[in-house]
């Protein structure tokens, strides 16, 4: 694995970078999972959806090893990883070159004095809209009430994004093609139930 990591890794640095370049083959879109933890999540996509690039950024090397033994158990050749804060990526990526983004139970920072440090905030919602081509789609999920309000304000100030729920089951069932993670299965388990929250990049030339 210790040699797996070269060839998947994605360079760091300040350049713009062309996402579909990080991988040898012929990719219909690109795809990001903010924070994917251990790991599952990001490969079960992957070996679905064996035509979408996927790029994951995780900090911790504990779950960047486990998702290249994942990589490597089921001979996963669509993902690449970035070892590094999402936002520091998200800044070289071209305008309108993600067809999806995942943020799943991201860190919810509960103090109030720590709410800066959240990944869903205005800046980093103005990149996003920047990046995310018009129709892409944003997956958010949390089990803090808390964040998830925090998310639905955000995302109701911003108008390069719509919330998609019609209905309550919307939110409330996690959707067939949205596998469950870890990090689900505990909430779950300590009884808290998440949220899944999808919303759409909106189209028009009056969004930056």
């Amino acid at each position: 694995m210790d040699e797996l990591l070269p060839a998947l890794a994605v360079p760091r640095g300040d350049g713009a970078l062309d996402p579909h370049s990080l991988f040898s083959g012929q990719y219909q879109e690109i795809w990001l999972e903010v924070g994917f933890g251990d790991g599952g999540h990001l490969a079960w996509q992957a070996e679905a959806n064996p035509r979408i690039g996927f790029i994951g950024c995780e900090p911790y090397v504990n779950g960047v090893a486990k998702l290249l033994q994942r990589i490597e158990l089921a001979g996963l050749g669509n993902i690449r990883i970035y070892q590094d804060d999402a936002r520091h990526l998200l800044s070289r990526l071209p305008a309108a070159s993600l067809a999806l983004v995942f943020v799943l139970f991201p860190d919810p920072w509960h103090k109030k004095r720590h709410h800066k440090r959240r990944f869903i905030a205005p800046a980093t919602l103005a990149e996003l809209a920047r990046v995310m081509r018009p129709g892409a789609e944003l997956r958010f999920a949390s089990d803090s009430a808390d964040y998830c309000d925090w998310t639905l304000q955000a995302m109701a100030g911003h108008p390069g994004f719509e919330w998609t729920a019609e209905r309550a089951s919307d939110w409330r069932e996690r959707p067939a093609d949205w596998p469950p993670t870890k990090y689900e299965g505990k909430a779950i388990d300590q009884g808290r139930n998440p949220a899944y929250l999808r919303f759409a990049r909106v189209s028009g030339d009056e969004i930056a």
